[in-house]
């Protein structure tokens, strides 16, 4: 049998090794662990409102009419009035029939692909998509292909190379990303809705990324290019600009209806508390309200400044990845980032392909001007030496 510490240990030489990190308070702008204080550019809180008294106040009133727990799955006794109200303004928000709430993205992820794909079918993902929709994809006994990032013409090519004769009563779908989560750029939504409709395809899109931060009242990439109705499935999470958890997959009825008799990360998972779907909707009702316009405003400012600091294109989100390379040299120049009072993790293997290591700078609306001038001033020898 394997030993497990010389695998911890192989993990170790290479670099790759992961601690857990634990904060003493609640985490925003900073982050505060023991003694130390950090400028915090490594969380997904983009709005800043994980910490907003509204959320709060929507959680603290929940558990005190509905108590903590759910009891049960949402099949059997353990749905609840806030689980029914993020689903119903959700769908309403994106433009859509019907929408389910899953406790996180990830299990969004995997119940959504598994069910709406089977034996059979194809599912085809760039392939800097999230682990969670490759490993639904994977679970979903469906074929599973995978085109380089953002690349239409081979997207174009796989089509063409599924026997139209073999799809009369099989599926293809297309899985893509509004905005990916570590490299922060968008992908080409329009040329990839032509070729589906073409094909007679279906897409998903994750806007996980992208929800709250781009488009009117933040409702994501889809709005924003006006093609919502060639989405067949959207996701979201609540984990990011909402400032709160859980994930949503919106679509028509019928499809909502599949997934809701199928999804076994749904049906076999005790239901969120429903705490967790009040402060979920309290971050919807923010983000498309006018804190969500003045946040958006703020946000977009400080990824303006940082980037004319630093001399880099200004991205479509509020991800800024800082390529380094290797893996050590990316711990290096975290570390010095540590030690100025920065905290901005080294992404690596298999977050990202090897060779590609990065420090992921994520932006906040909550930083200050005098935050983004001290990032920018700090970062800028790490740079230069890479």
């Amino acid at each position: 049998m394997r030993d497990p510490g010389s695998e911890l240990n192989k993990l170790r030489e290479e670099n790759l090794y992961r601690e857990l990190k634990y904060g003493a308070s609640a985490t925003g702008r900073t982050f505060h662990s023991g003694n130390l204080s950090l400028l915090n550019f490594s969380s997904n809180d983009y709005l800043g409102l994980g910490s907003h008294e509204t959320i709060k106040e929507a959680v603290t009133e929940t558990i005190a009419s509905f108590g903590v727990g759910s009891g049960a799955s949402r099949m059997l006794s353990g749905g609840t009035t806030p689980h029914l109200l993020i689903e119903k303004e959700t769908a309403n928000f994106f433009g859509k029939d019907s929408s389910l709430f899953f406790a996180n993205g990830y299990g969004a992820a995997l119940g959504t692909l598994g069910a709406i794909l089977q034996k059979g079918d194809t599912v085809i993902l760039d392939k800097l998509c999230h682990a969670s929709l490759i490993d639904g994809s994977r679970l979903s006994s469906a074929t599973v292909r995978t085109f380089p990032h953002n690349n239409v013409d081979k997207l174009k090519k796989i089509l063409n190379s599924i026997n139209e004769n073999d799809q009369k009563k099989k599926r293809i779908l297309i899985v893509t990303e509004g905005i990916f989560s570590m490299d922060g750029d968008s992908s080409p939504i329009k040329e990839i809705i032509k070729l589906k409709k073409q094909h007679q395809a279906l897409l998903l899109l994750d806007e996980a990324h992208s929800f709250g931060i781009i488009g009117e009242s933040g409702k994501g990439i889809a709005h924003r290019e006006n093609i919502i109705n060639g989405v067949d499935f959207l996701m979201t999470t609540f984990g990011k600009s909402a400032g709160a958890a859980g994930s949503v997959v919106v679509s028509s009825g019928t499809w909502i209806e599949l997934i809701l008799n199928r999804a076994r990360s749904f049906i076999y998972s005790t239901a969120p508390m429903p705490s967790q779907a009040a402060a979920a909707l309290a971050g919807l009702r923010l983000i498309r309200g006018s804190v969500g316009e003045e946040r958006r405003i703020s946000l977009h400012r400080n990824i303006e400044h940082l980037c004319n600091e630093l001399q880099i294109p200004k991205p479509q989100g509020a991800i800024i990845p800082l390529i380094i390379g290797g893996e050590l040299e990316a711990l290096r120049v975290s570390g010095n980032l540590h030690s100025a009072g920065i905290l901005a993790p080294a992404i690596r293997y298999p977050t990202v392909s090897k060779g590609s290591a990065r420090i992921r700078i994520t932006i906040s609306a909550n930083h200050s001007e005098k935050d983004i001038a001290f990032l920018a001033k700090t970062i800028k020898p790490s740079l230069i030496s890479t």
